[in-house]
């Protein structure tokens, strides 16, 4: 990291990133975070890079829930639309229509578009479009309800509202008409809001204020104009997903997105031309803007929309032998219930295209490891990575030339200076804070509309001077790779020992009665006691001696001061609308204190299982 403007440079030839205009100097006051300055008077386009591919290999395949074999488009009832595949040839030119479609709403650069969409071709196509004249591009998933949607989108005042008419998920098909027509009035600066059908391309719209159908739009422009913009030109509006207000909204650049996403795809994940990449994901999580450009790299992405265990607990892994995923991204928690329900995917299939298997959401545990060598693939490059929605992009991740340790990361990104700091110092094998000490491409530009960026600054440099703090409770190991031990605000601290809520975790997994769990410290008698909250199978009961051996896995492989003080049986566990467990807020319910920002979640009723529990009342 002594050489960190030689290495972007660097990645920046090997990449073969495209600019019109080349930079003058690499980085510009590199001491100051916030306030380093990447590739000053460059001039170039994210679309043109994603989009610099124009031939007929295959850009993107979408596989939605209720796809038929053999079956392209829209079959006769307008019900379903199943598998496609688009070229890059094919890609290029829908961008070029749909920026066209922009320009005539009057969208210019700086501008807002949103998408209320699902994951589908039309979601990517609208992004690049975006791009591709300098606006700004937001989404959220269409499992967000209006409140949530709302809040986000409000914020940074969008002009244009892409939005689907509905999605499937379990088997169902799910109508959001009604949604798009409240968040539109309580937004007004949409101009206009473009339904992409899914569900019924004949659905009735007109109760929608400014409303167009996608398909209606038709123009003869077949070239895409790319408007050259600076390196830092803002490129996408994400949200932080937190419960202590309106979710944060961050800013993140053009180029520092495209140089970091070309550095994770191509050195840390050995991405090529001729992969097939998956991510499991949707349009409302970092990973999905993370999953798009692979495009730069000119492989194939996989697009899915819909269950992971629809129709059958194999969906998933049937479809990397189906469209020959090659790199298959997914969560900690997707492998962890696979484990739990005893899937085998090596007895059905060998994989034999499968070479990557990419993990995030939470820390992977351990034994998820020794599921994924045991039952899935032997010979494949098992990758937990983190970073998140902050950098949109990951501060650890893996390496394809070490090995893989198991219930470790494999290494810190490149041209990243990650560190692990005990009171504020470096440290070895033991556990501290998640830092990164030096400026990087991929920092955000700020917060939406914050002048002062006294936010942004409280965020993650109040803590230590000139010094990212991520927020993750972390040590970096004698093999130097890393584990990350859940978030560093959520730590137990009994008896005044820091203990990490993944460390818990990954023990109450190997319970086979329990299907997840949700550790907090909770203020008792002068200190403060674990307490543990377990989602049992369907049928199941919290007995005594089903406490007993969940206190005994847990001893026999931490310490007793890990060993949960309370064990309660809960009916659900709260999750944010990215799937992450909200381990703070139920913290404040139990300690009476209010959940200021429920909208954030997607089952904000699970609180009220935690709520004046009568056992952590007593001793």
């Amino acid at each position: 990291m002594e050489s960190s403007a030689q290495f972007w440079a660097a990645v920046w030839a090997f990449s073969g990133v495209i600019s019109s205009q080349h930079w003058d100097t690499v980085l510009t006051n590199p001491e100051a975070m916030p306030g380093a300055k990447w590739f000053q008077g460059a001039r170039l386009n994210f679309a043109e890079n994603l989009l610099k591919f124009r031939d007929d290999k295959i850009a993107i395949v979408f596989q939605g829930e209720f796809c038929e074999e053999n079956h392209t488009g829209k079959d006769q009832t307008g019900e379903k639309r199943s598998a496609r595949e688009m070229t890059y040839s094919n890609l290029y030119k829908e961008v070029a229509r749909c920026a066209e479609l922009l320009k005539s709403l009057g969208v210019i650069q700086g501008d807002r578009v949103a998408g209320y969409m699902s994951n589908t071709p039309e979601a990517v196509i609208a992004l690049l479009a975006t791009a591709s004249i300098g606006a700004i591009w937001s989404s959220c998933s269409p499992d967000f309800g209006v409140e949530e949607v709302s809040e986000r989108f409000a914020q940074i005042q969008p002009k244009v509202l892409f939005a689907v008419d509905g999605y499937h998920y379990n088997g169902k098909s799910i109508d959001v008409l009604d949604t798009v027509k409240l968040v539109v009035e309580k937004i007004p600066s949409i101009d206009k809001v473009i339904i992409v059908p899914f569900l019924n391309p004949l659905a009735e719209v007109n109760n929608i204020r400014d409303v167009m159908m996608y398909d209606d739009f038709e123009t003869d422009t077949t070239e895409v104009d790319f408007a050259q913009l600076p390196f830092d030109h803002p490129l996408y509006i994400l949200y932080s997903s937190g419960t202590t207000g309106k979710p944060k909204c961050i800013v993140h650049s053009a180029g520092g997105t495209l140089l970091q996403h070309l550095k994770e795809h191509q050195l840390h994940t050995d991405i090529k031309r001729d992969d097939n990449l998956f991510y499991f994901t949707t349009c409302g999580w970092m990973m999905w803007n993370w999953l798009v450009s692979g495009l730069a790299s000119g492989c194939t992405i996989v697009l899915y929309d819909g269950s992971p265990f629809y129709p059958s607990k194999n969906s998933m892994w049937d479809l990397v032998d189906k469209l020959g995923i090659t790199v298959f991204g997914t969560s900690a928690r997707f492998i962890a219930a696979c484990a739990k329900n005893q899937i085998k995917p090596k007895e059905r299939s060998k994989l034999p295209t499968l070479r990557g298997i990419l993990s995030t959401g939470s820390p992977l545990a351990a034994e998820s490891f020794d599921y994924v060598y045991q039952h899935v693939k032997q010979d494949v490059m098992l990758s937990s990575i983190s970073g998140g929605t902050d950098i949109v992009s990951c501060f650890v991740l893996g390496c394809p030339l070490r090995p893989v340790y198991r219930g470790e990361i494999q290494s810190r990104g490149l041209g990243m200076a990650v560190d692990v700091y005990e009171q504020g110092k470096p440290v070895r094998g033991k556990r501290g804070e998640l830092v990164c000490t030096k400026p990087f491409p991929s920092m955000p530009l700020g917060f939406w509309n914050e002048v002062d960026n006294q936010r942004y600054h409280a965020a993650y440099f109040a803590r230590f001077d000139n010094v990212w703090v991520q927020g993750d409770y972390a040590e970096i190991t004698s093999n130097d790779g890393l584990i990350i031990y859940g978030r560093s605000d959520a730590v137990l601290n009994p008896d005044g020992v820091r203990i990490g809520t993944a460390e818990i975790y990954r023990q109450v997994e190997k319970v086979d009665e329990v299907l997840e769990s949700l550790c907090i410290a909770q203020q008792w008698e002068g200190d403060v006691r674990v307490v543990l909250f377990v989602l049992l199978r369907d049928n199941l009961e919290l007995t005594d001696e089903l406490k007993v051996k969940i206190c005994q896995t847990i001893q026999d492989n931490t310490t007793r001061r890990h060993v949960p003080k309370k064990i309660v049986a809960v009916a659900d566990i709260p999750r944010t609308l990215s799937g992450k467990i909200v381990e703070l807020a139920v913290r404040d319910i139990v300690h009476g204190d209010e959940v200021k920002n429920t909208h954030s979640l997607a089952n904000p009723e699970a609180l009220e299982n935690f709520r004046d529990i009568k056992e952590l009342q007593e001793q």
